[in-house]
C-alpha cells in the first residue's frame, strides 16, 4: 500500500512538473509574440492577377504593392478585408471581394454617365485595382500597420499625370470602418490635416473609454472610436461632418460634446426630409470649405432596404438615389482619398442588392476625383 501511495505523489509531481514546463513554454511564445515586429506588406513580383480576383468594373489590375518604381496610375482601387475591430455582424472582411462583384456590370466601353454625359473609365486618368492588403485576422495593431504600409507603398508612387494630384489617390473597399483609420494615417503623411466627410448612421467619434476602452487599451481601436482617435493623433481638422446620423447614443450630452471636440457637425438622416438633397449638399459643402477631403461611406447609411448586408443596420436611411444624388453634388470639392466600408456579404440577398449599391457609390466617388485635381503642398 505504501508502495502505491509513492508511486501517486511521483506521478502527481511528474504531471506538476510537465504542465509547468508548458506554462513556461507558453509565457516564453507569448514573449515572443509580443516582441515580433509589425510585419509589413508582402510584395509581388510579377504581374498576374491574384487568384479568384475579379477587378472593379472590369479595369486593369496592376501589383500595387510591388518594388517596382515603374508602376504608374492616378487612382488606386485597394482592398482592405478586415473585420476583427467591428461590435456588430462580423463578415465585413469579404466586403471588397463583394463590392468588385457587385460592379462586373461596369466595363468601360459603356459607363457613360446619364447625368453628366461623362465616363470616368474614358478620361485621361488612369484607374487600376491594386487587389487586396493581406492583412492578419489574428492581430488587429498588426493588421491596420499593414494596410497602413499598403497606403504608405502606393502614396509613395508617381503618378501618370501630376496635373490631376502630385501623389496617386486611393479608394478604399472596407472591410469594416476601423479600415479608415489606417487610410488617414497614410494621407495624412502626404496631404497634412483633412477634412472629413463621414457617410454613416452612426458618429463613430465615441471615446474609447465608452467603446471597447473600457475593456482594454487593445479594445479601444474599433469601428466605433476610430474617428475620436484620429482627432487625438491630429489627423482631421476641426471642419468635419457626418451625413445620415440616425443611431442611438450611449449618452446624449457627453457623446455629442465630444463628438464636437472632435471637429465634427452633423447632419442627420431626416434633415434631408426638412432641407431636400440640394439642402443637404450644401450644408456639406459649407461645412468643409476649400479643404483637402477624405470621404468615408459606411454602407449603412443607406436604409437596410437598400443595404442589408452590413454589420450594424440601422432603420430610417437614406434611399441609395438620395444617396448618389448627394455624392455627385459634391463635384469641386478637392478629394484626397475615400473609402466605402461595411460592405458584410453573409446577409445580403439573391441579387446582391448591398454589393451593386456600394459599387455604384464607388463609381461616384471616382467621378469626383476626376473631376478636380488637387494640388500639392
Amino acid at each position: 500500500m505504501q508502495d502505491t501511495v509513492h508511486s501517486l505523489v511521483w506521478l502527481a509531481i511528474g504531471f506538476g512538473l510537465v504542465n509547468v514546463a508548458h506554462s513556461l513554454e507558453a509565457q516564453n511564445n507569448f514573449r515572443y509574440l509580443a516582441q515580433t515586429p509589425l510585419s509589413t506588406v508582402p510584395t509581388f513580383d510579377n504581374e498576374d492577377i491574384p487568384w479568384g480576383l475579379t477587378t472593379y468594373a472590369n479595369i486593369p489590375y496592376l501589383p500595387c504593392l510591388s518594388k517596382r518604381d515603374s508602376l504608374k496610375y492616378d487612382i488606386a482601387v485597394l482592398g482592405a478585408p478586415f473585420d476583427t475591430a467591428t461590435t456588430g455582424r462580423p463578415g465585413a472582411r469579404f466586403g471588397p471581394g463583394a463590392i468588385r462583384s457587385g460592379s462586373s456590370r461596369i466595363y468601360a466601353d459603356a459607363a457613360w454617365s446619364l447625368y453628366t454625359g461623362e465616363n470616368v473609365f474614358k478620361s485621361n486618368v488612369k484607374i487600376v485595382d491594386c487587389g487586396d492588403v493581406q492583412m492578419t485576422r489574428l492581430d488587429n495593431t498588426v493588421a491596420l500597420k499593414q494596410l497602413e504600409t499598403g497606403h504608405d507603398i502606393i502614396n509613395a508612387r508617381s503618378p501618370v499625370s501630376r496635373d490631376l494630384s502630385p501623389v496617386p489617390r486611393i479608394i478604399n473597399l472596407g472591410g469594416d470602418h476601423t479600415t479608415t483609420l489606417s487610410a488617414l494615417r497614410a494621407a495624412y503623411k502626404k496631404w497634412g490635416k483633412l477634412s472629413v466627410i463621414h457617410f454613416d448612421a452612426h458618429i463613430d467619434t465615441w471615446n474609447p473609454k465608452v467603446l471597447g476602452g473600457d475593456v482594454s487599451d487593445y479594445g479601444a481601436v474599433n469601428h466605433g472610436t476610430f474617428l475620436h482617435i484620429a482627432h487625438e493623433e491630429g489627423l482631421i481638422t476641426n471642419s468635419s461632418i457626418h451625413a445620415g446620423i440616425r443611431a442611438p447614443l450611449a449618452h446624449p450630452v457627453k457623446d455629442m460634446k465630444n463628438d464636437r471636440r472632435c471637429g465634427f457637425e452633423f447632419v442627420t438622416s431626416r434633415d434631408l426630409d426638412r432641407f431636400g438633397i440640394s439642402g443637404i449638399i450644401e450644408r456639406l459643402k459649407s461645412r468643409v470649405g476649400d479643404a483637402k477631403i477624405y470621404i468615408s461611406v459606411d454602407i449603412d447609411v443607406l436604409d437596410p432596404a437598400y443595404a442589408p448586408a452590413t454589420g450594424t443596420a440601422e432603420p430610417g436611411g437614406w434611399t441609395s438615389r438620395e444617396l448618389l444624388t448627394i455624392l455627385d453634388g459634391l463635384v469641386g470639392l478637392k478629394v484626397v482619398g475615400a473609402d466605402v466600408v461595411e460592405v458584410a456579404p453573409a446577409y445580403d440577398g439573391a441579387g446582391e442588392t448591398t454589393g451593386v449599391a456600394a459599387a455604384e457609390v464607388v463609381h461616384s466617388l471616382l467621378h469626383l476625383m476626376v473631376k478636380t485635381p488637387v494640388a500639392g503642398e
